[in-house]
C-alpha cells in the first residue's frame, strides 16, 4: 500500500517539522511547505524591494526571491557563513526561498506539546506564530507560514 507524502509525515498525534535558527532563536516549519534546503546561492540584489527581499536566485532555471528571515524578523544582520541556507517553500503557485542562519535538523513532535502562541514571541507579531513547542530542553517557535508568505506576496 502507497503513502502519499502526508501521511508519510502526520499523525493525528505528531507532526513533522523542519527547524531552523535565527540568531539564538530556534524556529519550526511544516514540512509539507518545503520544497528542498539548498546552500547559500549567487544572489542578485532587486532595486526598490521592500528591505526583507535579499533578492533573488537563479534555482534550476527559475527566478525565486529570497526572504532574509532576519531582517524581516528585526534581527541584526549578520555574515552569511557555511551554515547559511535558503529553505524553498511553495505559495499557492510562488515559489520562495528563506534565508535563515542554519537548519538544524527535521523533527517529528508530538501534537500535544504544541501551545497557542503567546501575544508576542522573540520579537515576531503573534499572527505568524502557529503555536510553540516545548521539547526536553528547548521551545521551538512554529511559524505559520500561510500568514508568513500572504504578507510577502503581498510585497512582490
Amino acid at each position: 500500500m502507497s503513502q502519499t507524502k502526508k501521511d508519510a509525515t502526520h499523525t493525528p498525534d505528531e507532526i513533522q517539522l523542519v527547524t531552523f535558527r535565527i540568531g539564538e532563536e530556534e524556529f519550526g516549519v511544516d514540512i509539507l511547505v518545503v520544497q528542498e534546503i539548498i546552500r547559500l546561492l549567487q544572489i542578485t540584489l532587486v532595486p526598490r524591494a521592500p528591505v526583507f527581499i535579499e533578492g533573488v536566485i537563479n534555482l534550476r532555471g527559475k527566478v525565486i526571491p529570497v526572504i532574509n528571515m532576519r531582517t524581516r524578523f528585526n534581527k541584526p544582520p549578520v555574515e552569511h557563513d557555511d551554515s547559511t541556507r535558503i529553505i524553498v517553500v511553495h505559495l499557492g503557485q510562488k515559489i520562495i526561498g528563506f534565508l535563515v542562519d542554519a537548519v538544524s535538523e527535521v523533527l517529528r513532535i508530538p501534537a500535544t506539546t504544541i501551545e497557542p502562541p503567546p501575544p508576542v514571541v522573540a520579537g515576531i507579531g503573534s499572527e505568524y506564530i502557529k503555536g510553540v513547542g516545548k521539547l526536553k530542553d528547548r521551545l521551538l517557535i512554529l511559524l505559520d507560514m500561510d500568514s508568513l508568505l500572504s504578507e510577502v506576496a503581498q510585497s512582490l
